[in-house]
Formats: C-alpha cells, structure tokens, sequence
C-alpha cells in the first residue's frame, strides 16, 4: 500500500529559496549555464531607478528552444549522477531556479535559437495562490526589459520582484538603488575571481563578463604573471574518477608590489584570510582561502596559496553542493595535501624571517636587537649603536646613567599587544617613524665612521646602509648626506 507524498508547490519552492544564496554566488551560477552553453559574452544589467527594479543577466551562448526551455526551468532537471562533458559546470540541475529564487520572486527567461525566441516564467506568488508546479509561456517579448538586446542566439535570464536585493527599502525608490548599486558592486570582485580563469584566456573558450557595459578584468589570486611570484613544481593525484592537480605560489612581499596590487589580491578581508587553498572545478573557482582544517591561517603564511583542480566526474567524491561554494577533502586528497603543506608553507615563512634576521645582523649596527630570552622573543634598543654611543660619551658623566635609563624605558614601552592586533592580517600597513634630516645626519656621521673602522669598504658601506631600516625608506635624502661624508673622510 502506498501513499501520495508529491511536496505542495507552495511550500517546496519556497524552502528552496534559502539554500544559502548570496548575490555574488547567484549570479556566478547563472553565469556557469552561459558558460555551458559556450557564451563568449556575458552582460549584467541592473535597472534601479524604476518602481520595479530588475536584474537581467545576458548571454550569447547557444540558447534554447521552447522543449529544452521548459526542461531548464523544472526543479531538479538533471540527476546529479548523469554523465557529462567536461566543460559542463551544473550538476543538479537546480541553480537556475534556486539561484534565481534566492534573489527574486519573479524568474522570466527568454532564449532565442537559429533565430526562433521562447520564453516562460516563474512567478512564487502565482504559485503560493495555485500550489502547483506551472509556469507560465510567454508568446510576446515587448514588455520584457532588456529583450531588445537578444539579438542574435542567446539567453536572457530576467529577476524581478528583487525582495531578497531590495534591502528592504521597497517604499524608498533612492535607497532601495542605492542598495542594489551596492550590492552588485560588492559582487564584482567574487565574479572577478571565480572566473578569471576564462576571462584570461585567449581564443576559444574567452569569456567576457560585463555589468552596466563596464567590463570585468579578472583577478589572478595567484598573481602567476609578476616576476617576484614563486610557483612550486605541478603535481599530480590519479584516483578512480579522475586527476588531482596541484600547484603551490608563493605570491610576492608587498614591498615588492604596488600597493593597489596587492591590496587586489588581498581583497576586501585581507591576505590573513586569502591564503590557503583555492579549489577549482572545470577552471571555475570553487573555494578560495582556506586551509580546510590542515593549517592555521597566520601572518607568516600568507603568502602561500595552493591550487588545487578538479574534474566535473568528481563531485560525488568532493561533496560538491547546488551553490559550488563548498567542499569536502576526500581522505586521498587530504593526505597529499597535508604533505604539500607542510613542506610549502616553509617558503612563506623563510620570506619574513629573512627581513626578519636583519636586526640580527651586528655588522649592519641595527637601532634594535632581537634577542632570544627565557623561551621569548624579546626586542630592545641597541646602546652599542654608534649614534647613542657617540652622543653618551658627549653627555656629563652624571647623565649617563639617567640617558641609559631612558633608553631602556623606550625599549620596556615597546607596545607589543598593539603592534600585534595591528600586524594581524594588515603588516603592511604598519610602518616606523620617518626621521628629520638633521637626525638622519647625525646618525650618518656616527655609523660611517664606525664601519670604515672595520674595513669595510666605500661601497659596501653605501651598500649597506642602503638596506638599513631607518635609511631605507629615506634613501633619496640619505644618499647625499653620506656622499657628503665619505667625501669629507672621517668627521671632526
């Protein structure tokens, strides 16, 4: 004996409209059918000015006929176990309506293919009222928005009734299009990202992603292109349903990048949070800066990012979900990842601790000392430094004492918790003091001296005062103030 358990329209498709949706991962599964359908274009537009604002998002890919229209637009279209090509980056058949669901309540997709337009729509309010699963055929296009650019094969995927995008501010025509502007904006960068891979391709298979007719420049998140990248050798993982690839960066200093370079790359939360593992399936990113439980994310990783690519024939075995947001390791995976970090990450940290084991260096006579005490890292002012050596021997004998004394206060002040809080995910944006001229040349007229004293040469001393810390930065003042000197030989 059975019995009938059909789900109630009504209830189902809305349930469906909270999967996990954000605007960005949306628009990035309506983007993948383009993609699938062998679109070379894809045009954003969002029109917030009128009483109904819309999102329409077009392709010129192969579009569909009225069948294979009706088909795309039933819930659960494809079994996640079929088969398919490699290019295709669906897999349950879902995100064209859960996608749109997330954001609208009102879907109307119009294709046209070898010159023949089809159109059908989803309307959840048309559905709350009748509780059945029925869409709607559209026989005319004029009053759909942006239909007029569907011009050639192609889809037009259309939101309206933008509830989930409005903000709220349905009663407030200004700040419901200001909240879409923003929102949209706030998007860019994860299209940016998730399919630079097909923006940077030349040739075949080249996408271009636009929004309001401003094209997208993708974002590498590898930076593969500059010259002070590091990539590690390719690797490999054969399992049962397909090839494991990986390949590990280590993504340069941002010393050695424009700082709107690397400020890119880091992105909105910063490169403590990028690094990691960036996952992608087909070439369309997946995941992006997480360790995945195999690593900590800290200030003296975060310059490795590792990327890892899978086939469309392992989704099962990654536990793939409708968003492609997320994954799962399978336990071959993450052994082998395991050993890849565990030996990659040291490149990362062996960038910093060589800036770091300068203070260390006694022959670069640095203002600082680094000094190893009880189990801890313990930073103090140098007093053997010329400068405060020369200008002590000046001072009364009965203020030397007091002058040490406050050296030694500087060095006990050193605020370690904040410059912690602040080198945490933002190091770059923490910088020393600049020095007045007549400081600088004081401290020139004290060093000099003293490292000509050990036999090291003109150049070596220009060599390396040019990389001291205090001198660095200040190069450009610096450099005539010690041509001066070395001049003039040893001051008076």
């Amino acid at each position: 004996m059975k019995a009938d358990a059909t789900p109630r329209a009504s209830a189902l498709i809305e349930s469906l409209r909270d999967i996990g949706y954000s605007l960005p991962t949306a628009l990035s599964d309506i983007i993948d059918n383009s993609i699938t359908a062998g679109a070379s274009a894809v045009r954003i537009f969002a029109d917030t000015v009128t009483d109904d604002p819309s999102i329409a998002i077009i392709d010129n890919g192969s579009g569909m006929d009225r069948a294979a229209l009706i088909e795309a637009l039933r819930l659960g279209s494809r079994n996640p176990r079929e088969e398919r090509t490699p290019s295709d980056l669906g897999r349950f058949g879902l995100g064209l309506k859960s996608a749109s669901f997330s954001q609208c309540r009102r879907l109307t997709v119009l294709s046209q293919r070898d010159g023949v337009v089809s159109g059908a729509r989803w309307d959840l309010d048309e559905v709350a009222e009748t509780d059945r699963w029925e869409i709607s055929l559209i026989e005319e296009r004029a009053d759909i928005p942006h239909a007029d650019l569907l011009r050639e094969d192609g889809t037009l995927v259309l939101w309206e009734k933008l509830d989930r995008v409005d903000g709220g501010y349905r009663h407030d025509a200004r700040k419901r299009a200001q909240h879409i502007n923003n929102a949209l904006a706030g998007a860019e960068r994860h299209l940016r990202i998730v399919f630079h891979r097909f923006m940077e391709r030349t040739g075949k298979g080249k996408l271009s992603i636009s929004i309001n007719d401003r094209v997208l420049e993708p974002i590498d998140p590898f930076a593969s292109k500059h010259p002070k990248t590091q990539p590690d050798r390719p690797e490999e993982l054969h399992l049962a349903h397909g090839v494991v690839h990986f390949q590990s960066f280590t993504i340069p200093h941002h010393k050695a990048m424009k700082r709107d370079e690397w400020e890119e790359l880091g992105g909105p939360e910063g490169h403590l949070r990028s690094q990691g593992f960036y996952i992608y399936r087909g070439d369309r990113l997946i995941i992006s800066g997480s360790w995945l439980g195999l690593a900590r994310q800290t200030e003296l990783t975060k310059l490795c990012r590792i990327r890892v690519d899978i086939p469309n024939t392992m989704d099962a075995d990654w536990k793939i979900d409708v968003k492609k947001a997320s994954a799962q390791l399978p336990p071959a995976v993450r052994e082998r990842l395991k050993k890849i970090v565990e030996r990659f990450v040291q490149t990362s940290k062996r960038t910093y601790k060589r800036r770091g084991q300068k203070l260390t260096d006694d022959a670069r006579v640095p203002m600082w000392q680094r000094v190893l005490k009880d189990g801890a890292i313990v930073y103090q002012p140098n007093t053997d430094h010329p400068t405060l050596v020369e200008f002590e021997e000046r001072l009364p004998e009965d203020l030397r004492r007091d002058f040490r004394n406050c050296i030694a206060l500087v060095g006990a002040g050193l605020p370690v918790d904040s410059l912690h809080a602040d080198m945490l995910g933002q190091a770059e944006t923490v910088k020393a003091t600049e020095a007045e001229i007549d400081a600088l040349e004081q401290a020139l007229h004290s060093m000099v001296p003293h490292l000509l004293e050990q036999g090291i040469s003109e150049a070596g001393v220009r060599s390396m005062l040019k990389t001291t810390e205090m001198f660095r930065h200040e190069w450009e003042r610096v450099e005539p103030l010690l041509a001066k000197i070395l001049e003039q030989g040893e001051p008076e």
